[in-house]
């Protein structure tokens, strides 16, 4: 799955092209390397976000298409 859909879809970032604008000013990255909004997303990745001043740090579990808000937290496991 895309990164910036992927961000979408499990409800980390709000909006598609807000995931898109994070990721082209290099505040999202994925096992430790910057991120383009088209990269692939798969269970098992450690992805930092940067929000401000604040570092989100989570770890794909599920890469689901679609996910309704009670089931978009299962999609991930925030880390620290």
């Amino acid at each position: 799955m895309r990164l910036d859909k992927y961000l979408k879809v499990s409800r980390i970032i709000k909006r598609r092209s807000v995931a898109n604008e994070a990721c082209d000013a290099g505040r999202v990255s994925i096992n430790g390397r910057a991120a383009k909004a088209g990269a692939e997303v798969k269970p098992g990745d450690l992805l930092e976000i940067g929000f401000g001043e604040r570092r989100l740090r989570v770890e794909v579990l599920s890469t689901d298409e679609r996910a309704s808000k009670g089931e978009a937290p299962a999609m991930y496991r925030q880390l620290e």
